[in-house]
């Protein structure tokens, strides 16, 4: 019996050769296969944030499933997929505990100055003269911009920590017990922190400008664990810089990786390198979910973590 022939997007997806390889038959689109190879291919295992062309897409006339092993998928244009009969699949909402919890570890470093602090000892910097004072994290105002899974799972959290919860999205939620602003500018003028935890489509790149980091201000604080597009960078370099905000803390980039020379000199940062979601439990639940999602497809099934979404 002919195995199906799976397309391996990402070098860094390699390590899930062994574990596909037991009842695929795997190539890796970073070995250049040849035209006829690609041709055959019937599923394609792709990291849901980068883009996927249509040239790629055309080479793959057999293909009926893209399966992200990421929860993100927006690198894949549904609407091209829905055209071509291709199903997307994703690893649901694997992560949202994880990317909340930090979220929160952001929102602290930054708050209380840890970063600040470890540098400060390490350099020999810790003397009497030189105590450091921050702000607590009890009573801030915290606004978050997506009220999906990672969203409600950072409200949870805050909540527990005293922090007073608002949040904004494109469509009201009455079921969930923290208030929905009337427009993201008005959430972000009524908070001290804002959080951006949403889903990046065609619809809000850029959707963090200047107007809502002036909206924020010379005291707040922009957290960004949803995608790097969703704010834009060229604005949140300028409003550090002259002070229009009060500082950011993110874990995602447009593009990624960033150019660390972007941010050597700029104030009032802590950065991490997308490792949000990025655990060692997370990344195992994304393994099955792939899996789960794979096995459903080539048996006929409905997809466990079907993408449902328009294009």
């Amino acid at each position: 019996m002919t195995r199906p022939l799976l397309l391996l997007g990402q070098p860094h997806l390699a390590p899930l050769l062994p574990l596909l390889e037991a009842d695929h038959d795997v190539i890796a689109l970073w070995d250049a296969p040849a035209p006829d190879r690609l041709s055959a291919v019937d599923a394609l295992v792709w990291a849901g944030e980068f883009p996927l062309g249509r040239d790629l897409i055309d080479a793959m006339p057999r293909l009926r499933l893209i399966a992200c092993f990421t929860v993100g998928y927006d690198g894949v244009d549904l609407g091209l997929a829905r055209q071509r009969g291709i199903a997307v699949a994703h690893a649901g909402n694997v992560n949202a505990e994880d990317v909340a919890d930090h979220a929160i570890g952001l929102m602290l470093a930054h708050r209380r100055r840890i970063v600040d602090g470890d540098r400060q000892v390490r350099g020999g910097g810790w003397t009497a003269a030189t105590k450091m004072i921050t702000r607590s994290i009890g009573g801030a105002r915290l606004g978050i911009v997506g009220m999906g899974a990672i969203g409600q799972a950072a409200a949870e959290r805050a909540a527990a920590m005293k922090m007073r919860v608002g949040w904004w999205g494109p469509r009201p939620k009455p079921d969930l017990p923290w208030p929905r602003a009337d427009t993201l500018e008005t959430l972000a003028r009524d908070s001290d922190i804002l959080l951006v935890a949403a889903r990046a489509d065609a619809d809000n790149r850029g959707m963090i400008d200047a107007r809502i980091m002036d909206a924020l201000g010379p005291d707040g604080l922009l957290v960004n664990v949803g995608r790097g597009q969703l704010v834009d960078e060229a604005a949140l370099v300028v409003a550090l810089r002259k002070g229009r905000l009060g500082g950011a803390a993110l874990d995602v980039f447009d593009p990624e990786p960033t150019d660390p020379s972007r941010w050597a000199d700029m104030p009032h940062l802590v950065l991490t390198p997308h490792s949000g979601g990025a655990t060692h439990e997370a990344v195992g639940r994304m393994a099955q979910a792939l899996m789960a999602n794979l096995a459903a497809h080539f048996a006929g099934e409905p997809l466990p973590s079907l993408v449902t979404g328009h294009g």
